[in-house]
């Protein structure tokens, strides 16, 4: 969810081509078990056949929101918490950059150059002077356009594994300088565990957690756009003063000490009262699961996803059902937190 009215990140899908395949000499030769042999002036480059990725959805504890700024973005104050519910990002190497997806509502997921993972590519080909050659293949379990960083967690994730595939090892901080071209959330989901995001959401600062907390997540039927979200906000405080956003001392506090209950009263969204507004029925989704015994409820980000905080595995289990039954969701899953950042799995 971006600081502004830029594009959502529920987009995440292929490139409809590639600018051609760089052919600088080398000559290729597939076989042995460490994948790839590439041959440049003599020298043997040894790269794997493909490298897939995971990458975790976020939470956001905080989202605090400042008056729109002349060029359209918020100033945010952003504490993001990565959740254990993820995608794999998997690049293998082609003739042209394409990307595919699988998984709920891949249907929905956009298969041309809007989508982030399209893009990270692309960024990342061009800043090393080379062709983005490579397949792309989300399977995606994180909701779409749910408020929960799936299309970001894509970008961050194809990012890593067209890195990793390509033999580049680019410095993390020029990664994450691409990551924040492609979007607010996007540095976050390279980098997980807790962090408070200002400016937009880009810039970070890692922040310490004392435990494990457990969420269920009601996911919505449809999304909500970012930009409409952010401007709902604009429109529901037209003529307000809107103070600076601050992160709150409390919560951060709480995420320190792996304080549940603390966190619980200091969770807070901004963006909840638009997402309401252009989304009343999420008001029941939200009732039902405090009702079910939840600690405490709120819109994920921009949602519609909502999010509750929970005692523990067995409330989890129990809230996650009641929603289900409550019909106001589509469906509910468990999830805990932190969890790490974008992970290049073993083959």
């Amino acid at each position: 969810m971006s600081g502004g009215t830029g594009p959502a990140d529920g987009g995440t899908g292929p490139a409809d081509g590639g600018t051609g395949p760089v052919r600088g000499g080398a000559e290729t030769v597939r076989g042995g078990a460490g994948g790839t042999e590439t041959i440049r002036g003599g020298a043997r480059d040894d790269r794997p056949r493909s490298v897939t990725v995971r990458v975790p959805a976020k939470v956001n504890v905080q989202l605090a929101v400042g008056a729109a700024r002349p060029d359209g973005f918020h100033d945010l104050a952003n504490v993001f918490l990565a959740v254990s519910l993820y995608d794999e990002v998997t690049a293998t190497p082609a003739e042209a950059l394409t990307v595919t997806c699988e998984g709920p509502d891949a249907d929905k997921v956009p298969l041309d150059r809007t989508n982030l993972a399209a893009r990270a590519a692309e960024l990342l080909a061009a800043r090393h002077g080379i062709a983005p050659d490579v397949r792309l293949h989300i399977a995606k379990d994180i909701p779409v356009a749910g408020g929960m960083a799936g299309g970001s967690a894509d970008g961050a994730g194809a990012l890593l594994a067209c890195d990793a595939l390509w033999g580049l090892n680019t410095p993390r901080a020029e990664l994450l300088d691409i990551c924040a071209e492609l979007g607010s959330d996007v540095p976050f989901s390279l980098v997980g565990g807790a962090a408070l995001g200002t400016g937009r959401g880009e810039k970070l600062t890692e922040l310490p957690v004392g435990g494990d907390f457990h969420w269920v997540f009601a996911v919505a039927d449809g999304g909500l756009s970012t930009p409409v979200v952010f401007g709902e906000f604009d429109r529901l405080t037209e003529g307000t003063h809107v103070p600076e956003p601050a992160a709150s001392p409390a919560l951060l506090a709480a995420l320190r000490t792996g304080d549940t209950a603390a966190l619980a009263g200091a969770l807070a969204n901004d963006l909840q009262a638009p997402a309401l507004s252009l989304r009343p029925s999420l008001a029941a989704t939200l009732a039902a699961g405090t009702d079910a015994g939840a600690l405490a409820a709120l819109v994920s980000g921009s949602g519609p996803t909502t999010a509750f905080l929970v005692k523990d595995a067995e409330s989890a289990k129990a809230v996650a059902a009641a929603l289900t039954a409550s019909g106001t969701c589509r469906t509910a899953r468990t999830a805990t937190s932190p969890a790490a950042g974008a992970t290049i799995l073993p083959d």
